[in-house]
């Protein structure tokens, strides 16, 4: 299915190539806690956990991002809605750091906050997580202004990926009027490819194809009618280490198998990492099934960077095919 020859020539198309992404940006902050240092609370007695260490990354939409980056993708052009707030300048710092990534459609708003998720780690072990989400709707000027945005730059995209993380209906960036705007603009511009993601309403997007694993698609699927019938586009369903099923309108189905992967792996971030390796794929004229073994081969290196979201570079692709390729000629 994927061949040294057609990875090579996916990595050497996509630096001429612009992605954009609209939906969900979080910042991701780590607190590294020394036990040894821990100490009593002389006002409540607790225990008082002692952070020794900060360290934050884009997060949600940011993970996609991260993955397009390293991948060596020409421009990348992230919209989404961020909190003017202590979250939003540390995410916007992120941002910065990273090449070739336009800020032009970040909306920055005091009426909203950064979402954030913050991973207290204490030493080897993540303690529960602190999550800061918006839960009230989304208003409709800053529907607006994304809007906006979204139209004045899809013309100029090879590739859209869609990220709905936020589980609260229309308090996101992806609300219903959003999603429906990048339905017609995909049906008016077909050779952009667009990909969605999401975690509650992937059965609620048209025109695109999507991406749900087993617990999405089982909330998108209505009674005999297959979820690619009902969106007009194919689907890559994400199975774990099977692979990727590819599912067509026309109800037939195909299976990019995983790449098998020794020792232990982290699939944080592995979802994500597969639907920036499927665009690269996309924009560089492969198949549907070539893009989604694409996909797997970007995530077989990612899953194997533990206790962090990994990402893989053209270098570490081109090793994982050869790997790939060389245990293929010992069967």
């Amino acid at each position: 299915m994927l061949t040294a020859a057609l990875v090579e020539r996916i990595l050497k198309t996509i630096p001429g190539k612009t992605i954009g992404l609209l939906g969900d940006l979080f910042l991701d902050r780590y607190l590294d806690i020394d036990p040894a240092r821990d100490e009593p609370s002389v006002e409540t007695g607790l225990t008082a956990y002692q952070v020794t260490g900060v360290r934050t990354y884009p997060g949600a939409l940011g993970t996609v991002l991260n993955n397009l980056v390293a991948l060596g993708v020409g421009r990348l052009e992230p919209i989404a809605i961020i909190g003017d707030d202590g979250e939003g300048y540390e995410l916007r710092q992120c941002l910065m750091k990273m090449p070739n990534v336009s800020m032009a459609g970040i909306v920055t708003t005091p009426t909203r906050r950064t979402p954030t998720y913050t991973k207290p780690m204490y030493g080897k072990n993540e303690l529960n997580r602190l999550d800061i989400k918006n839960r009230t709707p989304t208003s409709v000027a800053l529907e607006d202004a994304i809007l906006a945005r979204l139209d004045a730059a899809f013309a100029r995209f090879d590739a859209l990926l869609v990220l709905d993380q936020v589980s609260e209906n229309d308090c996101g960036t992806v609300t219903r009027r959003v999603r429906e705007r990048v339905a017609e603009l995909a049906a008016q511009h077909g050779g952009v490819f667009v990909l969605a993601d999401s975690r509650e309403r992937i059965g609620d997007f048209r025109n695109v194809c999507a991406k749900p694993n087993a617990i999405e698609y089982a909330k998108a699927t209505h009674r005999d009618i297959s979820l690619a019938a009902t969106i007009g586009r194919p689907v890559f369903f994400t199975q774990g280490e099977r692979g990727i099923v590819l599912m067509r309108p026309s109800g037939e189905t195909s299976l990019a198998p995983a790449y098998p992967v020794l020792g232990p792996v982290d699939i944080c971030g592995a979802g994500d990492s597969g639907s920036a390796g499927i665009a690269c794929a996309m924009v560089s004229g492969t198949t549907h099934l070539e893009a989604a073994a694409f996909g797997n081969l970007v995530a077989s290196i990612t899953i194997q960077q533990l206790g962090t979201t990994g990402t893989a570079t053209p270098d570490q692709v081109r090793a994982r095919m050869t790997d790939v390729a060389s245990n293929d000629v010992g069967k």
